[in-house]
Parts: C-alpha cells; sequence; structure tokens
C-alpha cells in the first residue's frame, strides 16, 4: 500500500502518516526501488491503533508511552490518568457554564457592564452603584476593579467587593462617591500641596470600608511594582490623595 491508501483505509491522512513517522509512532516502511513508502497490513494495524489512542484524548506523547515496549505504563495506568484528567476538566467546565448563565441573565437585563465579564462579586457592585458621570477617575476606578477582579484569589475577592458593596448600599453612598470622583478629577493637573489633595483624601477616606485596606502595610499601600502600577495611573496630587485616604482609614480602624 502507498501512503495515500494506508492513510484512505485507517481514516487519517497522509500529512498524519508522515507526522507519526517523525514522531517515532509509526516506523518508517520499506521503500521500493523507485522510493515509495511501502506499507503492510502491520503497518496498517499499528496505524489504527494511534488512532483510536488519539481520540480518546491522549497526547501524542502519551501515544508513544502506550507503544513503546519499555515505557513502564500499561495502558490501563494511562486510561486512568486520563479521566482523572477528563474529570478536573468537567468540573472547570461546569463552573465556567454557572458563571456564563449568570452573566447571560445580567446581560439579558441589561445590567452586563460594557467593560466585562467580572465576576458575580464585582457585577453586583457596580451594579449597586449604578451609572456614573463621564469621569476619568471613574473610569480609572473600574479598570482597576476589574484587574483585581481577575487576579485576586476567590475568597479574598469576594470579601473585599463584599465590604465594598456593602459600603455602596449605604444612604448617600452613592452621591459620596461621584463627589469622590469629581474632586480627584479636579487635582489632575494640580500640585501636590494644593489644599483640595486633603480635602480629596478625607472624602475618599469616607468612602473607603476598613476592610478595603485592612491586609495594607502600617502605612499604607506597601511599595513595590504593583503598588507603583496601580499609583501611576494617577497625577502627583492624585496619589497624595489616595496616600492621604488611607492613612486615615488607617488612623480610623486602629
Amino acid at each position: 500500500m502507498r501512503i495515500g491508501e494506508i492513510a484512505a483505509l485507517v481514516g487519517v491522512t497522509p500529512r498524519a502518516v508522515r507526522h507519526y513517522h517523525r514522531l517515532g509512532l509509526l516506523p518508517e516502511p520499506v521503500r521500493r526501488a523507485n522510493g515509495y513508502r511501502e506499507y503492510d497490513i502491520r503497518d496498517a494495524v499499528l496505524l489504527a491503533r494511534i488512532r483510536r489512542l488519539a481520540e480518546l484524548g491522549l497526547g501524542l506523547d502519551e501515544v508513544g508511552d502506550v507503544l513503546a515496549d519499555d515505557a513502564g505504563r500499561e495502558l490501563v495506568e494511562v486510561l486512568e490518568e486520563l479521566d482523572a484528567d477528563l474529570g478536573r476538566q468537567e468540573t472547570v467546565i461546569r463552573e465556567r457554564r454557572a458563571r456564563l448563565a449568570g452573566l447571560l441573565d445580567e446581560a439579558r437585563a441589561g445590567r452586563l457592564n460594557a467593560e466585562g465579564p467580572f465576576s458575580a462579586e464585582l457585577t453586583g457592585l457596580f451594579a449597586g452603584i449604578g451609572e456614573v458621570p463621564a469621569s476619568p477617575t471613574a473610569a480609572m476606578d473600574r479598570e482597576m476593579l476589574g484587574l483585581l477582579d481577575t487576579v485576586t484569589p476567590d475568597e479574598e475577592r469576594a470579601r473585599l467587593i463584599g465590604a465594598m458593596r456593602e459600603m455602596a448600599e449605604t444612604p448617600g453612598a452613592r452621591e459620596r462617591l461621584h463627589d469622590v470622583y469629581a474632586r480627584l478629577d479636579a487635582l489632575a493637573g494640580a500640585d501636590p500641596g494644593d489644599p483640595r489633595v486633603a480635602e480629596a483624601g478625607q472624602a475618599l477616606a469616607a468612602c473607603l470600608p476598613d476592610a478595603v485596606v485592612a491586609q495594607l502595610g502600617d502605612e499604607g499601600l506597601p511599595e513595590g511594582r504593583v503598588t507603583d502600577a496601580f499609583l501611576g495611573v494617577f497625577s502627583a496630587a492624585q496619589t497624595a490623595a489616595v496616600r492621604h485616604a488611607l492613612r486615615l482609614v488607617r488612623e480610623r480602624a486602629a
């Protein structure tokens, strides 16, 4: 049989057969005088087994382990490992579908934030805050919350966002938050010594729950690349206001 014939017989492509040759899964057959490969029934049996193993979900390196006489792994061991891996994938898929179902409900109700999708906790927080006036600081705030939503461990994220949502649901919270955004926007080109810095810091501190900064260092935000990146989006005066707010919250919590 030529390569096209054995490929058609087993139900794979000639390209796949050549790939299996390169990987050493399928030994190269003898060649005729004209240079064409000549396959026999034993090659077809082996190629069919490679196809069946691959269709089970084994990677080609695992297929090689099964086929190799000295691999040290029995087929049942490889299949049990594959079954466990598929079980883990099923769990992840179920969790993702559950989250997607919640997002679909929010989207159909017109409550899904345009920058999302976010976690259910952050989506709920944004819903509680509602629409905010056009504000560079507000947009930046949502972007940073979206980043934290992605990189923060689930338990910590739920606790922090829960505290912020509780704050957002207190009477007058929305108006106070809008006032903070306006104050910070006004500091974009100001000097750090501007008296409005302290006023903006006090307004921001009044909006921040103690739990939001409970894990920060004694001096507020810890120094480091993450902090530099966070504060790097603010002007010098805005940064001074944020640090002042964190100091006030620390003192209040103490």
